[in-house]
């Protein structure tokens, strides 16, 4: 069966590399894991993340008129159904106050709000700054 952009599919890792990680797939394919695509935090060696012979859920993000088929282990892990579920499951002051949140604001609103704190940062600047010096401003 042939592969498509967007598949989550099942494959092992045939080999590591400084830059990613080799994955055999059906039909004798094989694609990489870039190691930007291994997680989504900092990855410094992709061996702390996958051994040679794991089997791995991933998900096909090219596939190159070469053959070459790009592949993502951190977008296969967490789908976004979860992460909307996850969200639905939130206390219900938490989503009144987000529901608060979410009220849009003129423009004249928001840079009214931008000038008062801005001002009221430089007014905390200053007067560190005359302490420092020993002038008031």
């Amino acid at each position: 069966m042939p592969f498509q952009v967007g598949d989550i599919i099942i494959g092992h890792i045939s080999g590591i590399t400084k830059f990613g990680a080799f994955v055999s797939l059906e039909e004798g394919k094989n694609g990489l894991i870039h190691i930007s695509e291994i997680s989504k935090n900092y990855v410094e060696k992709v061996e702390d993340y996958v051994k040679k012979g794991d089997e791995v859920k991933v998900k096909v993000l090219t596939i190159g008129n070469d053959g070459k088929i790009s592949l993502s282990l951190r977008q296969a892990q967490v789908p976004k159904t979860e992460t909307l579920k996850a969200k639905q499951h939130l206390p219900v002051e938490k989503m009144e106050w987000m529901q608060k949140k979410e009220v849009k604001s003129s423009f004249e609103d928001k840079l009214e709000k931008f000038l008062k704190e801005s001002n009221e940062r430089y007014d905390q600047i200053r007067s560190r700054e005359g302490k420092k010096t020993g002038h008031r401003y």
